[in-house]
């Protein structure tokens, strides 16, 4: 039984087993839909299927796409073949079981098979898929990328599909639903954004939850007295909860707007928990280094002047979210993750069916991306402060010190102090995700690997972290170069999915919320930072502010396995527990935000996409 798309031209099977004997068989096939195809030939033990393509008589050629095979044996045995790529004519396939299986449970196959992945054609020649793909540098100091130029260079598998609901209303009518999400929280930023609660919330819960972490004491280069913020400074700093963002990696970035040469700032920004656990800012200073010029801005300054400091933090925050939490430590890293599976990874090995769902389509985003948006002449780089050299420098600076733990969020969370801080939605929602996943992939992981010694003698798996390790440039403090134990298996593959599904989905999802609202959040500001008080209006303000885009969504929802990858019950079964889990706490954040003025629903599973796709 085959799951097929419509083709026009004849489909041929034949099957590799120990003993070598052929299947022969053919089929013509014109629709999209399920076909039988029968033999009285002996099955024996089936191993490899076979598939190639030929055109039906002198048509033009017709690509074919091939879903799985379903072999069914006299004994009444289901054996699943997974494919789901494009055939082109003349292009002989080899399938292999949906069982998930090693290389070093298959070295009989060894002697007998090619091992590695199923061909890609190239001209008139047949590469290995993990050969197809290379390496290149973007720039010193960055994560590795893939080789191609050009989205229309990937080959067809890797190529993003945009699915449509069809639904037919009448005789070959039909109606395309797109389905996008519409919110009503840029009308709450629009009306709200200059209030100071509303500011500190977003450092918690908006685009950007990553860059606070509690302080215990002040930086010596950011000279606040008790005088200027009216509070017992040092007895909160003791017990109660203050946080800082500091943006430092922003200084001495320099670039110029129309000719003008700007700064762009590298701000500190300490805010306060107040008795009704609302975040607020309490002092604003610009640059590191305190001078005449670098004064203290608090919110008893005037309006516009408290409104400019914190506009030029939310700037550089912007800045850091898009190029560093966004682009570089969700896309960039998924990317390495992505490339190394495909060059490294059997498309039998177990790790590679549970993690190819969670890569579908960031080598399509990423390729196209680098060129429309984040290159030269792209459209980030043009509408932000920093420019294409100084986002790169910043990504750069960013990396080098980024560390594995800061990856792995329960270990981020303690390392910033802010297990306890109340109202910390992208904590909470994070962290249950995390354990979802984590029993999800420990499950999977000792199915597999019953023992620290199958983690060691996988060459594969220890090939695709290696690779992964030497193509993250600069790499970060503890990033693992091999792997000795279960349990460093399953924290690995449980940050990788974590990052291209629940952490891509809360720097992402929230960006036509909030930067809808140019005042609320600017990429880009045309005036430089201020260096006195008492000279700016709503003119000024005005005249820093520029034009701002927006962007909308697809979604694939997290924990999707459209695919029928694995053929044992085992994992089906996981998977279904899998689901059960994100389903239930997409409920319980649905009843949660009820109660909530500003509801957070970017960590819900339902909003979650599988993989980076956007």
């Amino acid at each position: 039984m085959l799951s097929i798309g419509a083709t026009v031209g004849y489909i041929y099977l034949k099957k590799k087993s120990e003993s070598m004997s052929s299947l022969g068989g053919d089929m013509f096939s014109l629709d999209t839909g399920t076909y039988t195809l029968s033999t009285n030939l002996s099955l024996e033990k089936l191993l490899l299927i076979k598939v190639e393509k030929d055109p039906f008589c002198y048509l033009p050629e017709d690509e074919w796409y091939l879903s799985k095979i379903v072999v069914t044996t006299p004994e009444g045995e289901a054996i699943l073949f997974p494919c789901y790529r494009w055939i082109s004519r003349g292009e002989l396939v080899e399938l292999r079981g949906g069982r998930g299986l090693m290389y070093q449970h298959m070295l009989l196959w060894s002697q007998k098979f090619i091992w590695r992945n199923s061909y890609v054609p190239f001209g008139n020649f047949f590469y290995f898929v993990g050969l197809f793909f290379r390496w290149k540098i973007l720039a010193e100091g960055l994560p590795h990328i893939n080789h191609f130029n050009n989205v229309l260079e990937l080959p067809a598998e890797i190529l993003y599909n945009v699915v449509l609901d069809v639904v037919p209303v009448g005789q070959n009518i039909y109606i395309y639903y797109i389905y996008i999400i519409f919110a009503i929280l840029p009308e709450y930023v629009s009306e709200h954004w200059k209030e100071d609660d509303f500011y500190g919330f977003q450092f918690l819960n908006g685009l950007n939850p990553k860059v606070i972490k509690r302080c215990s004491e002040l930086p010596p280069n950011f000279p606040v007295t008790e005088e200027m913020v009216n509070l017992e400074i040092i007895s909160v700093l003791g017990d109660g909860f203050v946080c800082l963002s500091s943006q430092y990696n922003f200084a001495l970035i320099y670039l110029a707007y129309n000719g003008e040469p700007l700064h762009v700032t590298a701000g500190l920004c300490l805010l306060y928990l107040n008795p009704e656990n609302k975040l607020m800012p309490i002092a604003i200073q610009l640059h590191q280094q305190p001078s005449e010029q670098n004064p203290i801005f608090l919110p008893s300054d005037s309006e516009t002047d408290w409104l400019l400091a914190k506009m030029f933090i939310k700037n550089v925050d912007s800045m850091d979210h898009q190029a560093v939490q966004h682009l570089m430590k969700t896309h960039f890293l998924a990317e390495v993750y992505t490339v190394a599976a495909l060059r490294k990874f059997s498309v039998i090995h177990p790790l590679y069916k549970l993690l190819i769902p969670h890569f579908k389509s960031t080598l399509y985003i990423n390729t196209g991306g680098r060129k429309n948006l984040f290159g030269p002449d792209g459209a980030f780089s043009i509408v932000c402060s920093l420019g294409y050299d100084g986002l790169t420098e910043l990504m750069r600076r960013a990396l080098s010190e980024t560390t594995y733990s800061s990856l792995c969020l329960p270990e981020d969370i303690t390392a910033r102090g802010l297990e306890s801080i109340p109202n910390f939605y992208y904590r909470d929602d994070g962290l249950k995700l995390w354990d979802i996943i984590n029993s999800f992939v420990k499950a999977v992981v000792e199915y597999y690997y019953p023992s620290d010694s199958e983690v060691r003698k996988d060459n594969e798996l220890q090939e695709w972290i290696s690779e992964i390790f030497t193509h993250v440039i600069m790499l970060p403090t503890g990033f693992p170069e091999s792997f000795h134990t279960v349990e460093e298996v399953i924290k690995f593959i449980t940050m990788v999915i974590f990052t291209v599904t629940v952490q891509h989905a809360a720097v992402n999802n929230g960006q036509f919320d909030y930067y809808s609202c140019v005042p609320n959040i600017s990429l880009l500001l045309r005036k430089p930072p201020p260096t006195t008080k008492g000279q700016s209006s709503m003119e000024t303000i005005l005249e820093t502010l520029p034009n701002v885009g927006e962007t909308v969504n697809f979604e694939v929802p997290m924990g999707s396995y459209p695919d029928e990858r694995f053929q044992e019950p085992a994992p089906k079964q996981m998977i279904k527990e899998f689901q059960a889990e994100l389903s239930n706490f997409s409920e319980a954040i649905a009843t949660r935000n009820l109660l909530l003025k500003i509801p957070y629903s970017y960590l819900d599973p339902a909003h979650i996409e599988n993989s980076i796709a956007i």
